[in-house]
């Protein structure tokens, strides 16, 4: 059988998460994915062994402290290779924003008075706000501006904007309010044609495939683990030549023991193990549809992408459509998935109602979703869009299913 015939087991993916069985959660349909997702078992069941057996400090010799310390380990090399990174060269943190906050400082060094950082105005702000703060040091901050007509990013206009001055460009590889997948490859070699380092923010794209950072050729790629399956931490990968070369941003006697040098404080020790589960979740996934075995990590996880992102596009599509043809509705972005050409994140306005109005009239329907900015203001500013009343979105994962669409469709055709 070949991938294009192996669907996605949609019961088998919602067995493996508590929340669509829970009293609280189970009558929802949730389409809030992109503020933050639910967690299968496993994750739970890591953080519970940790919190209960564990709960010491790590990399001691007695064996609960051994353990601890293994399993910390074991967490990061594991996803180390699920995104095609060496060891060294992922860190977990808090946040993307504190992990990009903390990036920026160390990256003050490769800067001068009047050198250029280009940031985009479709980003969340968590990869606007620490490069644009380097004016503070005399950076000078260049906005590369998404077309108003389509709502992308256009590489065209980014080759205008860049000079013999510019030093970094800071982009997002998925926008959490357009939805479009930018093309972080061809952004990546401009980049490094013209000696300038690349951050990619991949926290909207992850969710809907790990990326190969490797293959996309990035200095830094950033992503929110809270919205992959996982506690609210977040991770950054930089390559580690790089990352070795990089001032301190930790205590002093850690100043050559990359990349703890770029996490003041360290990762939250029983989180990082919980994100073990994510790995056996997706693991657990890939032996339920597919028999070879002998496949490894990564060759395994672009299998799951695949399978993931053929059912996003069977259950996120019909939305898209939907709003696209109601004259009454602003859809923002693509109106078509196709080829993983955008995310099934999807934003729109009303001509005749506030965004909050259609947020709560869906919530009241027990389809949980929002009304904001979701820190891309921006964005929203480039658009012509009130940020208080914000827009209206809807968030799909794989773990949706086609019945929740339509009965999203359905509330909709209400209002």
């Amino acid at each position: 059988m070949t991938l294009e015939n192996i669907k996605l087991d949609i019961d088998y993916v919602r067995s493996q998460f508590p929340a669509f069985k829970d009293p609280l959660s189970k009558d929802w349909s949730f389409f809030e994915n992109a503020g933050g997702s639910y967690v299968p078992k496993n994750v739970i069941d890591r953080l519970t062994e940790f919190m209960t057996a564990t709960k010491v400090q790590p990399y001691a010799e007695y064996p609960m402290s051994k353990i601890a310390g293994n399993n910390m380990d074991k967490a990061t090399e594991l996803f180390a290779k699920m995104i095609n990174a060496k060891n060294n060269e992922i860190l977990i943190g808090g946040s993307t924003s504190i992990n990009l906050y903390v990036l920026s400082n160390a990256l003050k060094k490769y800067l001068s008075p009047g050198d250029e950082v280009i940031v985009t105005n479709q980003d969340h702000e968590a990869n606007i706000s620490p490069w644009r703060r380097l004016s503070e040091n005399g950076a000078k901050i260049v906005e590369w501006k998404f077309n108003l007509s389509n709502h992308e990013l256009e590489i065209s206009e980014l080759e205008k904007l860049i000079t013999s001055k510019t030093k970094i460009l800071a982009v997002t590889h998925c926008s959490n309010i357009v939805g479009s997948i930018n093309n972080l490859k061809k952004i990546s070699d401009l980049a490094h044609k013209n000696n300038i380092i690349i951050i990619g923010d991949g926290v909207s794209y992850a969710p809907h495939g790990f990326p190969n950072v490797k293959e996309l050729g990035v200095d830094f790629y950033t992503f929110s683990l809270y919205k992959t399956y996982g506690p609210h931490l977040a991770l950054l990968y930089g390559k580690e030549e790089i990352l070795r070369d990089l001032p301190n941003q930790n205590h002093e006697f850690l100043k050559n023991q990359y990349p703890y040098t770029i996490n003041p404080g360290g990762p939250n020790h029983e989180e990082l193990v919980s994100l073990i589960g994510i790995y056996e979740y997706y693991e657990n996934l890939y032996k339920h549809h597919f028999d070879d075995t002998n496949l490894g990590i990564l060759q395994k996880i672009d299998k799951i992408n695949n399978l993931i992102s053929n059912h996003e596009e069977i259950i996120a599509n019909p939305i898209l459509d939907y709003i696209n043809k109601r004259e009454d509705l602003r859809l923002i972005g693509k109106s078509t998935i196709e080829n993983k050409n955008r995310a099934p994140t999807i934003s729109f306005t009303s001509k005749k109602k506030s965004s909050k109005e259609i947020s709560n009239f869906l919530i009241k329907n027990k389809i949980a979703t929002r009304n904001d900015n979701f820190y891309a203001w921006r964005c929203l500013n480039h658009l012509g869009i009130d940020n208080d009343d914000g827009v209206v979105r809807i968030s799909l994962v794989h773990y949706n299913t086609k019945k929740e669409t339509e009965k999203l469709i359905k509330v909709l055709e209400q209002f």
